[in-house]
């Protein structure tokens, strides 16, 4: 205990504050390659604060960084943190987890009312945080809760989040605002509230996988304001975003692209899903060079490219299906081409008979291989926009029922209608 309150000491004296909050560690640091925030007064007891504590154990690391552990407890942290560059945050966990009641929790109390305030937990250039749940205590179960800052905030790049539980937060993770280039998200649980995860300004591939977004929380209000207002997935400028294994369920939109300041971005997702929301994909721009690339995913239900769209959105071995407000399953406009390879669409129409499955007025438009599974239904509409459109090799049961709008160049031949 003695070398921890010289190593405390030591790092109090060479050590100065920065803005909000945030620790720089001096030349004279101590090089201790990891802390514990017990050592340093912090409680987990629901109750006290620890925000001061946190603080310091991250300001006894070195410049060169370590890691900063925290053992099981409920901490409340009553301000904010900052985790300087190089420094994992460590909580005792090793896979995300169900329950902030068990394992290491951080109780964030601070900017209630105030979506624009500072994040809970900001990264730094080459930090990471991991193995440890946030749950805000003063949130409620209504049809208006309150607003609070983003949990976790990039502001650099290789920002990581591993193993990662956020129960409540009213926006989940921000790697948007800030530039934090080659981030790195796997084990990401949780239910945000209003926005689950934030990317753009990225220049230099993103990495997201193993993220599960679900209304598990609390029943009644909350849920409905999630699936009235909420969207899991929201993806501006990343030249290249990597995501596998991402899932959300119960929001209004599940993925949301579009270009902010700095233009659209362009990603390739694999073993995703949207399901049980109004909108699985919305697409108001993607990289006209890029796109958007889903393969092995499953929607329920409704994919919408806007007339804003110019670049290619493509679908490979995907599943369709409908919720109880479902008409068409993708409604297309914009420059961009959309593609549908081996997918297979089935429960549309379900409010309006007269819709058609896919209700096409996009420049281009190519339908290869797919299963149209409701015999009977409408399947495809080429509206008057369309310039180019391939609709070749797919099975349309209970007979074709493919309307053509257009004056365009349209190739259609060997659908099965059985």
């Amino acid at each position: 205990m003695c070398s921890i309150i010289a190593l405390v000491i030591l790092g109090l004296a060479s050590a100065v504050w920065a803005a909000e909050g945030e620790v720089v560690a001096g030349e004279d640091a101590p090089a201790a390659s990891w802390v514990d925030v017990a050592d340093f007064g912090a409680v987990g007891d629901g109750v006290a604060d620890n925000t001061d504590a946190f603080r310091e154990a991250m300001r006894a690391l070195p410049e060169r960084g370590g890691v900063v552990r925290v053992p099981a407890g409920q901490f409340l942290i009553a301000e904010h943190l900052v985790i300087p560059r190089w420094v994992t945050l460590e909580g005792v966990g090793r896979s995300p987890l169900r329950s902030h009641r068990v394992g290491t929790c951080l109780l964030a109390v601070e900017g209630k009312g105030d979506e624009d305030g500072i994040p809970f937990i900001t990264l730094r250039e080459n930090s990471t945080l991991s193995g440890l749940s946030v749950f805000y205590p003063e949130q409620v179960n209504s049809a208006e809760p309150h607003p609070y800052p983003w949990c976790v905030r990039g502001d650099g790049d290789n920002c990581s989040i591993i193993n990662v539980l956020l129960v409540n937060p009213y926006l989940g993770v921000d790697f948007g605002t800030k530039a934090a280039g080659r981030h790195y998200v796997r084990g990401l649980y949780g239910h945000p509230l209003k926005l689950g995860l934030f990317i753009d300004r990225c220049f230099d591939v993103g990495r997201v996988e193993d993220v599960h977004f679900w209304p598990f929380w609390s029943l009644g209000p909350i849920r409905d304001f999630s699936l009235e207002h909420g969207t899991a997935f929201l993806i501006g400028r990343t030249d290249w975003e990597y995501m596998s294994n991402c899932f959300a369920i119960g929001y209004k939109v599940g993925f949301h692209f579009k270009g902010f300041e700095n233009g659209p971005g362009n990603a390739v997702l694999t073993q995703c899903g949207s399901d049980v929301g109004p909108c699985a994909v919305l697409v108001e721009g993607v990289q006209t060079h890029a796109g958007v690339a889903f393969s092995n995913c499953q929607f329920m239900a409704g994919i919408d490219v806007r007339a804003s769209n110019t670049g290619p959105v493509k679908f490979a071995n995907c599943g369709f299906w409908g919720v109880d407000e479902t008409t068409w399953h993708a409604r297309l406009a914009g420059s961009g081409q959309v593609v549908f390879s081996s997918c297979h669409f089935n429960g549309w129409n379900r409010t309006l008979m007269a819709a058609f499955c896919i209700d096409a007025d996009c420049e281009g438009l190519t339908v290869q291989g797919c299963d149209f599974m409701d015999s009977g239904n409408r399947q495809i509409r080429l509206g008057p926009k369309v310039k180019s459109a391939v609709v070749v090799g797919n099975r349309f049961r209970g007979g074709r029922k493919v309307e053509v709008e257009t004056t365009g160049d349209v190739q259609m031949g060997l659908n099965s209608v059985r």
